[in-house]
C-alpha cells in the first residue's frame, strides 16, 4: 500500500513538474521586479530583490534569497566562503503574508515587455528552478539575490535594455553604500567591516551599485527598452503592494563604541596608577593584546584561507595584530626581557600608520574601532617608556 502511495505522489509531482514546463503565458501575463524593505535581522538589514511571475492560472515569485542553517557544514562553509544559497519558486502570497508580518514594504515594477519576452524570463526561471539548477554559490556584493535580477534581465532583453550609467549615488565606495544600510554603532556594522578588506572601498559604478535591492529599484526605474527603433522605459507601471515604515536597525545600549571607550577609560585609568605606583598592571596588557591578537588571526584566516572575495587586504590588521596573541603570555612576566622594545616600536609604527590609512581613504576602518586604538596606543607607549626606563 504505501508503496502504490509513493508511486502515485511521485507520479503527481512529475505531471505537475511537466505542466509546468510546458505553460505558456497568457496575453495579459505580467513578470514584476519586486523589492521589499528591510526586515529586523541583519542578513535582512539590505531589504530583498524578487520576480514575480503573474498569469491567468498562477502567481509565483522566484525568490534567489534562501539558505538552509541546517545544511551540511553551513557555518564552516560560510566562514569559508564557500555559500550556497538556492533559488525556490513558490505562490506569491506567502512572500506577502510573511512581508506583512514583519511589516516589511513591498514595491513592484512591472516590465514593460512583449509575449515573447514575458515567456523567456518564465521559461528561464523555471529551468533555474530545477532542483540541479536551483543552487548557486552566493557573494554577498557581486552574486545576491539583487545582481542576479540584473543579470537574467540581460540576458534575456540583450541590447534591447539600457541601464544608467551614470552612478546612481555618486562617488560611494561599495563600503559607504553598505553602511548607508546599516547603522555604523551597530555590533553587525563592526563585525563586518572589520571582517572586510580593502577591496571594499573601491567606487562602485552604477552596475556594481545594483547589488542592493535600493539600487536594483532605480536602476530598473531609469532603464530604457528600445524596441523597433522606439525607446521606451523598462517599467511601465509601479505600486506599493505592502506600504509600512522603514525598519531600521537599531544600536543596543551596550553599543561597541560604548563599550570600547570604557575600555579606553581603564587603560587610561590604570596607566595613570602606574606612572604613580611603579607598578605594571598585567592582566590588562595581557587581555588587551591576546583580544586583538585572536582578531588578528581572525582576519588573516578570512585574508588568506578563504574564498570571500572581499576580505583580502585588509588593513585592519593594523591594530588587531596577530602576533599580539603571542606577546601577551610573554608580558605576563614580572620581568619581560629589554628586546620587547623593538616589538613595541614596531607596534607604535603600525598605530600611527592607521590616520594616514583614514585620510588617504585607502580602506574605512570602522569607526567603533577609534578607542581600541587609542588605548592599545597609550599602553604600547607607556610600556615601551616603563621597559626602556629601566
Amino acid at each position: 500500500m504505501k508503496t502504490k502511495l509513493l508511486a502515485l505522489f511521485l507520479t503527481i509531482c512529475v505531471v505537475q513538474i511537466a505542466n509546468s514546463q510546458s505553460k505558456k503565458l497568457s496575453e495579459n501575463a505580467a513578470i514584476s521586479i519586486i523589492t521589499a524593505g528591510p526586515g529586523n535581522a541583519l542578513y535582512e538589514g539590505f531589504g530583498h530583490s524578487a520576480i514575480r511571475v503573474k498569469s491567468v492560472d498562477f502567481d509565483w515569485i522566484y525568490n534567489y534569497g534562501f539558505f538552509d542553517f541546517n545544511a551540511p557544514n553551513f557555518y564552516l562553509n560560510f566562514a569559508k566562503g564557500k555559500m550556497l544559497y538556492k533559488l525556490e519558486k513558490y505562490p506569491f502570497h506567502y512572500f506577502v503574508r510573511s512581508s506583512q508580518r514583519d511589516k516589511r514594504w513591498i514595491k513592484e515594477q512591472v516590465l514593460n515587455i512583449n509575449l515573447t519576452e514575458k515567456q523567456q524570463f518564465f521559461e528561464y526561471l523555471e529551468n533555474n528552478a530545477k532542483s540541479e539548477n536551483a543552487r548557486y554559490l552566493y557573494d554577498p556584493f557581486f552574486n545576491n539575490c539583487a545582481t542576479i535580477i540584473k543579470e537574467i534581465t540581460d540576458k534575456i532583453l540583450t541590447d534591447k535594455v539600457t541601464f544608467p550609467t551614470n552612478t546612481l549615488s555618486k562617488k560611494k565606495s561599495f563600503r559607504t553604500l553598505m553602511n548607508d544600510e546599516i547603522p555604523w554603532n551597530t555590533w553587525g556594522s563592526f563585525g563586518i567591516n572589520l571582517a572586510l578588506g580593502s577591496k571594499l572601498d573601491k567606487i562602485a559604478t552604477a552596475e556594481q551599485q545594483m547589488y542592493l535591492p535600493d539600487f536594483v529599484y532605480s536602476g530598473f526605474k531609469s532603464a530604457k527598452i528600445k524596441r523597433n527603433g522606439i525607446t521606451e522605459n523598462l517599467i511601465k507601471t509601479e505600486r506599493y503592494i505592502l506600504k509600512f515604515e522603514e525598519i531600521k536597525i537599531k544600536s543596543s545600549f551596550f553599543n561597541p563604541f560604548l563599550v570600547f571607550t570604557l575600555l579606553l577609560f581603564i587603560g587610561g585609568f590604570i596607566t595613570l596608577l602606574e606612572f604613580k605606583s611603579k607598578k605594571r598592571t598585567k592582566w590588562f596588557d595581557f587581555f588587551l593584546f591576546l583580544t586583538t591578537g585572536i582578531i588578528g588571526f581572525l582576519i588573516l584566516f578570512l585574508w588568506f584561507f578563504t574564498n570571500h572575495s572581499t576580505t583580502a587586504i585588509n588593513l585592519n590588521f593594523l591594530w588587531a595584530f596577530a602576533p599580539n596573541a603571542f606577546m601577551a603570555f610573554y608580558l605576563l612576566k614580572d620581568n619581560p626581557k629589554i628586546r620587547l622594545t623593538k616589538y613595541l616600536k614596531i607596534q607604535i609604527v603600525l598605530l600611527l600608520v592607521i590616520p594616514i590609512i583614514w585620510i588617504t581613504q585607502l580602506q574605512q576602518l570602522p569607526v567603533a574601532s577609534i578607542p581600541i586604538i587609542a588605548v592599545l596606543l597609550l599602553r604600547v607607549v607607556w610600556l615601551h617608556k616603563s621597559l626602556t626606563a629601566k
